[in-house]
């Protein structure tokens, strides 16, 4: 990697991992066993390291799209998906969350967290970044803040209760935002 690019590097790395990294966890605090701990840090982090690659090997070709179209993919999934957790969080007649956890619904919100993450592999491609050394960092730092997350969650879930439900909605919901408005207003 260059070194000129190293502060550029570190500025999008920051601001990738900032708006995702706990994200899962909100969401799925009540889940249950250690498996499901490593299965968030593996899915989340897979798709924060592979989105980068994936937006790098397309390239300057196809940078107009995937930036056109990023913020409303992930406002529309994220935003999608808080919804539907802050609704279930007035529910009465509430599952227990372990039972909503499924791989599809993490697979999901892996997707919906990370899209943006397109724009951020073309952005890299045009500096000239080590994709590989970048997407390596990206998915490492992704899955430790998961699986801590998601370890903190659901230690302080029964607390919480169908409160972590709605928090994480929330949370969806603004950095789906946030990311919208980082592409749309804050240009």
């Amino acid at each position: 990697m260059c070194t000129s690019n190293l502060p550029i590097f570190r500025y999008l790395a920051q601001k990738l991992l900032e708006r995702h990294k706990y994200s899962c966890v909100v969401s799925i605090v009540k889940a249950g066993r250690i498996r499901n701990a490593f299965l968030c840090a593996v899915v989340f982090g897979g798709f924060q390291g592979l989105m980068p690659t994936i937006g790098y090997r397309l390239g300057i070709n196809f940078s107009d799209l995937i930036e056109r179209a990023d913020h409303w993919i992930a406002l529309l999934l994220l935003s999608f998906i808080g919804i539907n957790m802050v609704c279930g969080s007035f529910s009465e007649d509430r599952k227990e969350t372990a039972a909503q956890l499924t791989f599809f619904g993490i697979f999901v919100q892996g997707i919906a967290t990370s899209v943006d993450a397109l724009a951020v592999g073309v952005g890299f491609a045009a500096l000239n970044v080590n994709i590989v050394r970048a997407a390596g960092f990206i998915c490492i730092v992704t899955a430790v803040l998961s699986f801590v997350g998601f370890v903190l969650g659901r230690k302080f879930s029964s607390r919480l209760k169908s409160k972590a439900q709605l928090l994480g909605g929330v949370v969806l919901i603004v950095i789906g935002f946030k990311i919208f408005a980082e592409h749309t207003i804050f240009v």
